[in-house]
């Protein structure tokens, strides 16, 4: 998954969660780039009455670095409040929500946007009105609208939105976790055919998640504040993660009332997809969570030699020969460094970079000088396509499949022409798509589809 309860002291700490992160030049608008982050993974619609929202409590940032160090230059910091109407009844709800300010709607939320960049702090907008949950075809009857009315355009171009959307990320959770019993290679023990014995079992399927969802031009998110138009060069790439802050100490006091105080503390991160669920071992999880990407030089190890390509050869045995052998030899895994620590430098992809420099550090990299591709292919980079994964994110990139195959090898060649990844290395898959999400992408801001509602939600 991609970033999903991914470390033990954060899975008990949901609305702090980061799942996924994604950043493009946005389709519609390529003037502009995307950011999205997600927060409170896996949640069943039908979750009344305390329904899903953000936590008063916590500071959430989505972080650009523009000069390659880990460290954000450029921050946009969301900052909620809960508004209770009526006290007396334990209904989110006691009739149908029609507007953002309907009176039968009693626990509202509200967001201030600040951007800080250079040391300085500027109020973007505040009160601004997040959605409700979709609770259902009586309390929501009309939740696009709903979701409409909360994308707030706040002049210059920039656009915001902060609410629940359906989960857009699709893979087979019980086969990965099931030490990496891939369903389409089931038959890979005794059948090395490389074609797909069954299909992945989206596990995602029928959840939510609440984002933070961002557009600005690209001028805005750049280190001197231009628009890159040539991809080769250096100042069009800039790195992109999200993260959650808490105060430093929390008192307890009666009935549910803390008072919390001391400097924001940084609880969760994210950058790139599965990083730290797969690649950073368990007794560390939490403390790379706690570190900014500035500090990843201390888990560079982990990727250099990650865990699972040492396992492939042993779950799948005789599927992946080229592979056990470059395990076997103790070479580093470069090709990973680059696509998940530095950026891909020039030279390595013809017409292609987004390096970031010699710093290692775990963002999403995004050469905003690569126009959006006009037929997008999902496997990214993989698929011949220069606009997706691990260039930026989109919200329909499978970063599962890539993120498998080039662990499995397929990219090695890019840093030793000699080597020749296993026939298996370049269909290695979970087996799902996004033909396996109930609610499609939108095509416009903010992209990810209207949530499934608590009602007509399928029980299976």
């Amino acid at each position: 998954m991609s970033s999903h309860r991914e470390a033990p002291e954060i899975s008990k700490d949901p609305v702090a969660d980061s799942t996924d992160v994604y950043a493009f030049v946005s389709p519609d608008r390529p003037s502009t780039v995307t950011l999205i982050a997600n927060y409170i993974p896996l949640q069943g619609p039908a979750g009344g009455p305390n329904f899903y929202e953000f936590g008063d409590d916590v500071l959430y940032s989505i972080n650009i670095d523009t000069n390659g160090d880990g460290d954000a230059d450029i921050a946009y910091e969301f900052q909620f409040q809960t508004v209770v109407r009526n006290p007396n009844t334990f209904l989110y709800n006691t009739g149908p929500i029609t507007a953002l300010n309907s009176p039968t709607w009693n626990r509202r939320q509200f967001y201030s946007l600040t951007r800080v960049a250079g040391g300085r702090r500027q109020l973007l907008a505040s009160d601004l009105a997040s959605p409700p949950c979709n609770i259902g075809p009586l309390s929501t009857p009309d939740y696009p609208a709903l979701a409409a009315a909360a994308t707030h355009k706040l002049g210059g171009g920039v656009s915001v939105f902060a609410g629940q959307r359906a989960e857009g990320f699709y893979v087979d959770l019980g086969a990965i976790f099931d030490l990496a019993d891939l369903r389409p290679f089931e038959q890979l023990h005794v059948m090395p055919a490389f074609t797909s014995a069954a299909p992945g079992v989206n596990a995602a399927r029928n959840l939510n998640v609440h984002s933070l969802a961002l557009q600005v031009p690209i001028a805005d998110v750049t280190g001197n504040g231009s628009v890159p138009t040539d991809a080769s060069k250096s100042s069009s790439v800039i790195g992109v993660w999200a993260s959650a802050q808490r105060r430093k100490v929390t008192i307890r006091g009666g009935r549910g009332e803390d008072f919390d105080t001391g400097p924001w503390v940084q609880v969760s991160r994210l950058g790139n997809p599965l990083f730290n669920e797969v690649i950073v071992p368990m007794s560390e999880k939490d403390d790379w969570n706690a570190v900014p990407p500035s500090s990843d030089s201390a888990f560079a190890k982990y990727v250099a030699k990650p865990e699972l390509a040492g396992l492939l050869p042993i779950l799948f045995p005789g599927v992946f020969p080229h592979l056990a052998a470059l395990n076997a030899s103790g070479k580093p895994r470069a090709d990973l460094e680059a696509i998940l620590l530095t950026g891909i430098p020039p030279g390595l992809i013809p017409g292609f970079q987004n390096f970031t420099g010699a710093h290692q550090a775990d963002m999403l990299r995004l050469n905003v000088a690569i126009r959006p591709s006009s037929s997008p292919n999902i496997f990214g980079l993989l698929g011949g396509d220069v606009a997706g994964f691990p260039n930026g994110r989109r919200v329909a990139d499978d970063v599962t499949a890539i993120e498998l195959r080039a662990i499995a090898g397929v990219t090695y060649p890019l840093v030793d022409h000699t080597f020749v990844p296993d026939g298996a290395a370049s269909v290695v898959t979970d087996g799902t798509t996004p033909a396996d999400l109930d609610v499609p992408f939108l095509s416009a801001f903010p992209y990810l589809g209207v949530p499934h509602g608590g009602f007509s939600t399928p029980s299976s």
